[in-house]
Parts: C-alpha cells; sequence; structure tokens
C-alpha cells in the first residue's frame, strides 16, 4: 500500500488564493457602495424635495377681524348650495364689508396687498357656521402675490418693507393651508391647490386599470395556455415587447389619431386618458403575466387534470390564482409608470387650465404630473414652492398605490 502525498500549497496557489479573496472583498465592496449610493441620493432627493415643499403646504395671510353686528348682513335663509350662498353673501356688498375692515385694521396701503377673492373665503366660513353673524371674528385671509413674495424675501423694495412692517406687528404670517388640498388651479399662486389634478389622476388610473389588466391578464392567459407554437404567435410575441420599449409620446400620437378621432369632443377627459396610458401598460402586464403563468409549475397541471378538472378549470381555478402575485407586480409596475407619465397626456390636450375638479370619466381634467409640469413653467416664486408640494403629493400617492398593490399581492400568494 503506498503512502497518499499530502498536497502542497505552493506559492503560485498562495497567490493566486489571495487575489480570489481579494477580488471577493472588492466585488463586496463594490456592492455595498452602490447601495449605499443609492440610498444617499434617495434621502438627498426626499429631503430636498420635503424642505422645498414644505413652504408649498403654507401661504402668506393676513389678520382681518371684522365685526358682523354692524355689516348688516343676514343669514339664516342661505341655501344648503355653497355656490348660491356665496353668491347671495356677495351681493350683499360682502366684498366692500372685508376690504373696508382690511383697511381699519392694516392701513390701506396693506389693504390694497388683500387678496381678491379673499372675500369667498369669509363667505364660505359664513355658509359653514351663521352664528360668525352674530359677533366679531378674526379671518386668515390670503395677501396677494406680490405681497407673498416680499414676505419672502423678494420682489420690489416696497414690498418687502410692507412684508416687513405687517410681520412685526403680527398680522402677517404663513400659515398651514388645508384649501391647498382641497382646491383647483388657479393663476394666483396664493390660491393654487392640488384636488383637481389628483381627482383627475384617480380617475384616469382607474380607467387605465379597467382597461390594462384584465385585457393585458387575458392575453397572457392565450398566449402561454392555448395559442399554438407558430410563426404568428412569435411574431404577436415580438410585437408584444417591441412595444413595451416605445417611447410614450408614441402612444400619445396614437391617442391623439384614434381616440379623439373617435371621441372629439372627450378632449382632455380622463376616459381618453385613461384609454391612451392602457395602451401603454398592457405589453408590460402582459409580459409580466406570461413570466408569472410560465413558472407555475407543470405538475400543478398535470395534479388538476389527472383529478378531473377541465382545462378551463385548470387555468382559472389552479393556474391563475398561483400566477396572480407576480401578475400584480408586473400591474405595479406598469400602473407606476403610468401615473408619472406626461408626454402622452399632454398630445390628448390634458394641458389645460382647469379651474375646477372633474366631475366624471368625461369632464374636461388635468393629472399631477401635467400639473407639476406648468407649475414649474411659472416665473413666480409662490408657483415654485407649489410645486415641490405637489411633488410630494404625487410621491404618497404613488406610495399608496403601491402599498395597495403590494398588500394584494402578498394577500393572494400562496406556497407549494
Amino acid at each position: 500500500m503506498t503512502d497518499r502525498i499530502a498536497p502542497t500549497r505552493t506559492a503560485v496557489f498562495e497567490k493566486r488564493l489571495k487575489q480570489r479573496y481579494a477580488s471577493e472583498r472588492r466585488f463586496k465592496a463594490l456592492g455595498l457602495g452602490a447601495i449605499l449610493f443609492s440610498v444617499l441620493v434617495l434621502a438627498f432627493l426626499l429631503v430636498t424635495m420635503t424642505l422645498n415643499g414644505i413652504g408649498g403646504f403654507q401661504r402668506a395671510e393676513l389678520a382681518v377681524p371684522i365685526d358682523f353686528t354692524e355689516t348688516g348682513i343676514a343669514g339664516g335663509t342661505l341655501p344648503a348650495d355653497q355656490a348660491a350662498a356665496v353668491q347671495i353673501l356677495g351681493s350683499q356688498d360682502l366684498q366692500s364689508v372685508v376690504e373696508f375692515y382690511a383697511g381699519e385694521a392694516l392701513g390701506e396701503e396693506a389693504a390694497e396687498q388683500l387678496d381678491s377673492d379673499a372675500w369667498r373665503e369669509v363667505a364660505e366660513a359664513i355658509v359653514a357656521d351663521e352664528s360668525i353673524l352674530r359677533g366679531t371674528t378674526t379671518f386668515e385671509l390670503p395677501a396677494s402675490s406680490n405681497l407673498a413674495a416680499g414676505y419672502a424675501g423678494e420682489g420690489s423694495p416696497e414690498m418687502r418693507r410692507l412684508a416687513n412692517e405687517l410681520s412685526e406687528r403680527g398680522v402677517l404670517a404663513k400659515n398651514f393651508d388645508p384649501g391647498f388640498l382641497l382646491r383647483a388651479d388657479a393663476t394666483n399662486p396664493q390660491q393654487v391647490g392640488i384636488w383637481g389634478a389628483l381627482k383627475g389622476s384617480i380617475l384616469t388610473m382607474l380607467i387605465t386599470l379597467a382597461l390594462a389588466f384584465p385585457i393585458g391578464v387575458l392575453a397572457a392567459l392565450y398566449l402561454e395556455e392555448y395559442a399554438p407554437r407558430n410563426r404568428w404567435t412569435d411574431v404577436i410575441e415580438v410585437s408584444i415587447n417591441n412595444l413595451a420599449a416605445v417611447p410614450s409620446i408614441i402612444f400619445g400620437l396614437l391617442g391623439l389619431a384614434v381616440f379623439l378621432w373617435i371621441f372629439p369632443n372627450l378632449r382632455s377627459a380622463p376616459l381618453i386618458g385613461g384609454m391612451t396610458l392602457a395602451l401603454m401598460t398592457m405589453p408590460v402586464i402582459v409580459i409580466a403575466g406570461r413570466n408569472a403563468i410560465k413558472a407555475v409549475p407543470p405538475s400543478i397541471r398535470d395534479g388538476a387534470l389527472a383529478i378531473g378538472a377541465s382545462p378551463v378549470q385548470v387555468v382559472f381555478h389552479h393556474v391563475l390564482p398561483l400566477a396572480l402575485p407576480g401578475i400584480l407586480t408586473g400591474t405595479i409596475i406598469g400602473m407606476a409608470r403610468a401615473l408619472g407619465e406626461t408626454a402622452p397626456l399632454l398630445m390628448i390636450g390634458m394641458r389645460a387650465f382647469i379651474a375646477t375638479p372633474p366631475e366624471g370619466f368625461t369632464s374636461p381634467a388635468t393629472v399631477l404630473p401635467v400639473q407639476i409640469f406648468l407649475w414649474s413653467d411659472e416665473i413666480n416664486r409662490g408657483f415654485v414652492e407649489r410645486t415641490s408640494a405637489a411633488i410630494i403629493v404625487l410621491l404618497l400617492f404613488l406610495l399608496l398605490m403601491n402599498g395597495l398593490a403590494i398588500y394584494l399581492r402578498n394577500k393572494f400568494e400562496k406556497s407549494w
């Protein structure tokens, strides 16, 4: 019996071993560095947007006390409809009352810098609580955009001087503006709101999901479970993969040429925007759906057929439920892309100035990305702050939508 020769670790072997260990350490360091860089960039983005957006949720307001017992404004018979009630109060010269008390409390020069629509907020407060008419109430009313710019340290020297004086007197301050979340677009940054664009985004996303999800899932099921493997299905598969990489503006041109030709009176409506974004989202859902269906083990199909299930029952009772988490993942990606798109919606006219929130799927509307784009093009600094605030709302809306989709995906996820 011969003795076994122990392996020797030569100098060449040791050198190569050290090189392998060094390569592994470098790879780990590069991976960790990439993660840290991504986290830092994300943190920088969130911190920058938050700091810039805090001012967007606020507005410069003037404190104006009004003694309604001396105004002669009558209440008690105001209609339930707010718009009609505001109109009635306007006919009782409420605007002049607000201007008079603003002059008394602030001085004539400062009263001229009260926003021209400030009286409407007083009227809305009266409609909400008519007991205001029986006493004295101090209202925080929006200042003009010029005075707001002066309060921010910009604008003319006169406005900066006036803003400093009013601030020292305690009658000018920047307060949280809940109306930003409830109003629609306006020409004055002190009066703009995000609700019109947010509601337009919600309606558009509902149309997109209602069209893209069922059609995309059914197309994926047919291509993966029923379609014969021939040249035509190969062409369809290549076409779907190419559509997923087509620039979004091409889908906007398609919507402009087809949907607005069929429905010429629905320009800038959420219905047209949803159909256009559904075309863009559908290929992503089809590709993710096919991959999820293909990942279901063949044993699931064989076992279902062995106990007497029909081919349709195999697909809808066994394959589809197991593939649903993967399909929802593709849907999340597609819907997130659709939510942030601007170019296709600009092509179909959703960049119009919409001063009232849409009432339905066929009403004129805009969406959050387009609203952000329009505000970012304004010169007034007030719109810059509002733009940052709108970006925060868009990110929160995206997180909420993705969180709901992830919850549904985890709820339907099964293991085998």
